[in-house]
Parts: structure tokens; C-alpha cells; sequence
């Protein structure tokens, strides 16, 4: 299995993400965000993976 470097645009995505997870986590009042942070996170994490291991992504 060959990894690659994800585009920019999987890495933004994924980062944009991930940063809305740690608002959820900072600000839990914040509706949807506050719920789920841990899930938000893996989800950006899951972006990020598939990225890197999916050719062209």
C-alpha cells in the first residue's frame, strides 16, 4: 500500500473540521458542536486518513 500526501483542499476540509470540533470542546454551549466533539474530531481525523491513503484525494 502506497500512502500519498493529501490536495490541499482534503487538508483544508479536514482542518476546518477539526477546528470545529475544538470550539465544540471550548464552547459547549454551542448547539451540535457542544454535543459531540470527540466525534466531530474523528471525523476530521477520518478525512485527513482517507487522504493519505486514497490515491488523488
Amino acid at each position: 500500500m502506497q500512502l500519498s500526501a493529501p490536495k490541499v483542499i482534503t487538508f483544508i476540509i479536514s482542518l476546518v473540521v477539526a477546528i470545529l470540533a475544538l470550539i465544540g470542546f471550548l464552547a459547549p454551549t454551542v448547539p451540535l458542536l457542544g454535543s459531540y466533539p470527540f466525534w466531530i474530531l474523528l471525523i476530521a481525523w477520518l478525512i485527513l486518513a482517507a487522504g493519505n491513503l486514497l490515491e488523488g484525494v
